[in-house]
């Protein structure tokens, strides 16, 4: 199996089964950056969709030394930055129906346990400012340090550093009660 360098360098000599392979391997990790800031779907699939497109037209700008993963991460954080600051962008609050999809469980406790903390989780995360939102998304999920995001997203480190703060300060309070009453129940 080739590695991304390899891919990347048979995708810039015009191979597309090579970017369709890179798109494969990484698809699920740009969703999910997405997801986590434009928070819907459907959203989530057309930022994943131009992130790639965009990773496509640059690909002669991407150097062959680093990780291609979170090179087209911070791509589909940009996009869906960009989509909500979009004076267009109406967020919209998850309909009561929404479920995530379940991990296989062992017993229907857990299962319904899991849904109530991704459910739970996912509101916590909704309630943050897109822009703390995008910041604590790029430093949990994509494991980016500050000075890397700050790069990456144009800002000081210093305001990079108080949205992460904020973000997590925020989430503590909106999590802190129900982590306490589940430690409390086991």
């Amino acid at each position: 199996m080739d590695d991304d360098a390899a891919l990347v360098s048979r995708a810039r000599a015009g191979d597309a089964s090579a970017f369709e392979e890179i798109v494969r391997r990484h698809q699920r990790r740009v969703y999910a950056a997405a997801r986590r800031i434009v928070r819907r779907h459907e959203e989530a699939d057309d930022v994943t969709q131009e992130a790639f497109l965009k990773a496509w037209r640059a690909l002669d700008r991407f150097e062959l030394g680093r990780p291609f993963g979170p090179w087209v991460a911070r791509i589909a954080v940009h996009v869906a930055l960009d989509r909500v600051r979009s004076p267009r962008w109406h967020e919209r609050p998850l309909p009561e129906d929404h479920d995530e999809t379940p991990s296989p469980a062992p017993s229907p406790e857990r299962t319904l346990r899991d849904a109530e903390a991704a459910a739970t989780l996912e509101a916590a995360l909704g309630a943050l400012p897109p822009e703390q939102r995008a910041v604590f998304a790029l430093r949990t999920l994509e494991e980016m340090t500050c000075p890397e995001i700050a790069r990456e997203l144009g800002l000081p480190e210093g305001t990079v550093m108080s949205r992460l703060f904020r973000a997590r300060d925020r989430l503590r309070a909106l999590l802190g009660p129900r982590l306490r009453g589940e430690r409390r129940t086991r």
